[in-house]
């Protein structure tokens, strides 16, 4: 064997690392998240600022094995914000969310009946949940959040994306 050759077994761990990785692009499965649009009677929004994302966002998250997507936004709601939502709540759409990956999809619901319950004490996933006024928002309110805002108050058509 020349000092350029590769040996046979690190050959056969490459290919191995390579199938490996192109069956997991293939067969990885699709995601899916919720987003809660909580809207009060003052005319508020409810918004999160999360730690490992800059921003403010509507609450939500990932929707685990064997959970509805409301089950899932009733859950998110209460660990993010301390609020509890009454149903019915309204779909207002599905997104695909490409800058997450080419899988991702966010189901967003708006909810017009809920009840706080206490104050969200910063933890190492949500910093702060506050309610701001729809005309006050915080200047680094993230684009999709005003984009989805814009879709719900004002009939704005639906962007199929996030």
């Amino acid at each position: 064997m020349s000092a350029h050759e590769t040996p046979p077994r690190r050959r056969r761990k490459r290919w191995r690392d390579r199938i490996a990785h192109m069956s997991f692009v293939l067969m990885r499965p699709m995601t899916l998240g919720v987003r809660g649009v909580a809207l009060d009677e003052q005319g508020r929004v409810l918004l999160v600022k999360h730690s490992y994302t800059p921003g403010w966002h509507f609450p939500g998250g990932g929707v685990e094995a064997g959970e509805t997507c409301e089950h899932a936004l009733i859950r998110e709601m209460v660990e993010e914000a301390c609020v509890e939502i009454e149903p019915p709540l309204q779909l207002h759409g599905l997104f695909h969310n490409i800058h997450v990956s080419s899988r991702d999809h966010v189901a967003v619901y708006v909810a017009r009946r809920f009840r706080v319950t206490g104050e969200h004490k910063p933890d190492r996933e949500i910093l702060a949940a506050r309610f701001f006024p729809l005309d006050a928002l915080p200047d680094d309110t993230t684009r999709a959040t005003r984009v989805r805002l814009a879709e719900i108050l004002t009939g704005q058509a639906l962007s199929p994306t996030w």
